[in-house]
């Protein structure tokens, strides 16, 4: 049986108390057979976590760490192979009793591993194989949801405003928040001058959206497409006590994402490994589930708030030896505050890699200011909490049509022009102080109905008082004997290549010289924040990074369609931005060898000998009913191939897709999940 063992003491002295979860009501399920034991509130992610379980699996041989961001499906035991009973680890809430498995190959362990308890802290995942992490209902066909003139995705200050603004108009409205509660991430960021506090805001505005007959709340429930006036979402409820997953389509003629922003993960070797974790997780976990792992605790950060959470942690009883900071000269009220309590700053300091040492992590660091750069002494501690700044989520705005632009200045992806009847608000629209979140959130409702606008303002603390975010550090780039350096901290394992130096002398005229690398014309799709990291490392060009993003980002879109008589109309096949692109190109129905999901944007080769993305002759646009459609040249009955993260999978080119068409009797069936 697993403990609480990585549970704070509840205490009135800090608020990483756990305020979601009751622990008067002890609670203990089954996780792929083992013990877990929790409370009442948690979900079954933060149950693994505070039990001790940190790890997902291995990548090449390397751990990798159980996160919000970074969790398999579940299911119960005994509906385990029906995939319309998949649930999501970290909306799933931890019920007394249940006996769930993770819906992941498992290599089998020993006996003598089982005896001295290898591996207790993993889920024992082969994160090698294809879909390790799949989300079988992104497949599943929607049944229809609340009806709305409004539908408003994200539940924070933003999500929320938009919500009784549109209430107020008139309008029905459904607000979609993924976590289990309203709120979003304003309690990090603390207050300004003149301000309320976030926890005040936040239940003023809670209630008063409760008591709203016209808004309808949905929690725990993720949208994941959005296409022709309508999201599908994902929503994990309890039905006589056990959680049950359903997918919903809601139709709205007005949609507002207030879908906030993505934290940065810096780029080092190790990066990913167990006990590095980014700071709003961190909060969010300790927050809502008093969920601190290991005893001390150094912080790394582009970005004044985490001073917040490293004081915040202080006050709980977890040591904090240091907090660096990659700005050279930074100032805030928060590194003022931190200074009072003891805390060691060091400024123009960046992680450059980590290691698993026994206990904890030997974390690297340097000296990296003005042009200068010195290796500091390497600390060991229990875990790293990293700050990399913050990327819009713009996910969403660019399935849905919008656009996009790299801005040198923020260094991040920032929203442009977008399609009819979908608003940006809140931190993903770029706004940055709570105060604009919030006015924002009712300017979306008004500029969705045509009225008139109001100024929305950002009153940023001048930078001498308050310095900007700077730029998502970059550590040493991975050697053959280095841990890999990821990108994102997500369900992608995208990773900064290796340094292989040569064997020839750098004088030799004939040294061979290595492959470019670029992420632009990857065969996988991409995060957004994947792409904010190829800009920064210089392997997509910054003007191309709006384009790369709508074509890799935005491929995630409706898998599968309703009857005709509530059909949905989807984006325009094939997206504008693929105009010109795979000469001679037309839209077909592809089927691969064997029974898999096509992930879209995957690129498409003449045949397995080729892997150059420059020269593929197509692309995986839309899974629709289970089938692969594609924007590829070619002729009926043609093989080709696509390249899948463990091997090249051959498909065939089996008829040419027309909108409407029945993709069975095409022949297309054959491209179901797994």
């Amino acid at each position: 049986m697993t403990s609480n063992r990585h549970r704070l003491d509840a205490s009135p002295s800090h608020p990483l108390d756990g305020r979601a979860i009751d622990r008067r009501r002890p609670l203990q399920f089954r996780l792929d057979g083992r013990v877990v034991t929790g409370f009442a509130g948690d979900t079954v992610l933060s149950a693994a976590l505070a039990a001790g379980i940190t790890t997902v699996g291995t990548r090449n041989g390397r751990p990798l760490a159980l996160s919000l961001r970074h969790a398999p499906s579940i299911a119960p035991a005994v509906l385990a192979k029906d995939p319309q009973r998949a649930l999501p680890m970290e909306r799933t809430k931890a019920t007394d009793g249940a006996d769930y498995v993770t819906l992941a190959h498992r290599p089998k362990r020993t006996a003598l591993a089982r005896l001295l308890r290898r591996g207790a802290e993993s889920l024992g995942l082969d994160l090698d194989r294809t879909n390790a992490l799949a989300r079988p209902w992104l497949g599943m066909i929607g049944e229809p949801g609340p009806q709305a003139d409004l539908v408003v995705v994200g539940g924070g200050v933003a999500g929320m405003a938009a919500a009784l603004a549109g209430a107020q108009h008139g309008l029905r409205v459904v607000l979609v928040e993924a976590a289990p509660q309203l709120g979003g991430a304003s309690l990090l960021f603390g207050r300004q001058d003149g301000e309320e506090t976030p926890a005040l805001e936040i239940a003023r505005l809670s209630e008063a959206v409760g008591k709203s007959d016209a808004i309808t709340v949905l929690v725990d429930a993720e949208v994941f497409a959005i296409a022709g006036g309508m999201v599908r979402l994902h929503q994990v409820q309890l039905h006589d006590s056990l959680p049950t997953g359903r997918v919903l389509d809601i139709r709205a003629a007005h949609i507002v994402l207030a879908t906030g922003a993505l934290e940065r993960l810096p780029v080092f070797p190790g990066n990913r490994l167990p006990g590095i974790t980014l700071s709003l997780e961190a909060f969010h976990l300790a927050f809502r589930y008093g969920i601190w792992p290991g005893r001390s605790t150094l912080f790394a950060t582009v970005s004044s708030p985490a001073y917040r959470l490293a004081m915040q942690a202080s006050d709980a009883g977890i040591s904090v030896p240091r907090i660096i900071d990659s700005r050279p000269r930074p100032q805030s009220r928060f590194l003022e505050f931190s200074k009072a309590y003891g805390i060691t700053l060091a400024s123009g300091t960046i992680v450059t890699d980590v290691a698993a040492t026994a206990p904890g992590l030997l974390v690297s660091l340097q000296l990296s200011m003005d042009g200068y750069h010195r290796d500091e002494p390497a600390m060991v501690v229990d875990r790293l909490v990293a700050c990399g700044g913050w990327q819009p989520d713009l996910t969403l705005w660019h399935m849905a049509g919008g656009a996009s632009a790299w801005n040198a200045a923020s260094a991040r992806l920032e929203p442009l022009a977008g399609p009819e009847g979908v608003v940006l608000a809140g931190s993903s629209a770029g706004w940055l102080t709570r105060q604009a979140c919030l006015a924002s959130g009712a300017d979306a409702v008004r500029a969705l109905l045509d009225q008139p606008r109001q100024p929305v303002e950002d009153r940023l603390i001048d930078p001498l008082y308050e310095t900007p975010d700077g730029p998502s550090p970059i550590g040493a780039q991975p050697s053959e004997d280095k841990e890999p350096a990821f990108l994102d901290a997500g369900r992608h394992y995208l990773e900064w290549p290796r340094h292989a130096p040569s064997r020839w002398p750098t004088w030799w005229p004939w040294q061979p010289h290595p492959v470019a690398w670029s992420l632009a014309n990857t065969p996988q799709p991409l995060a957004i924040t994947d792409i904010a990291a190829a800009v920064q490392l210089g392997t997509i060009p910054p003007s191309s990074a709006g384009i790369v993003a709508q074509e890799r980002v935005a491929m995630i879109v409706l898998d599968r369609t309703p009857p005709a008589a509530a059909r949905v109309p989807a984006a325009p096949l094939p997206p504008a931005y693929l105009a010109g692109r795979y000469r001679g190109a037309a839209l077909w129905v592809v089927a691969p060898e064997d029974r898999r999901l096509l992930e879209p944007g995957t690129l498409i080769h003449a045949n397995a000998d080729h892997s150059d993305p420059l020269a593929a002759i197509g692309v995986v646009l839309r899974i629709i009913d289970g089938t692969a459609i594609a924007w590829v040249r070619g002729a009926a009955g043609q093989a080709a191939s696509v390249i899948a993260p463990d091997r090249s999978i051959a498909i065939t080119l089996v008829v040419p897709y027309r909108e409407g068409m029945n993709l069975a009797a095409a022949g297309g069936s054959g491209a179901g999940p797994l």
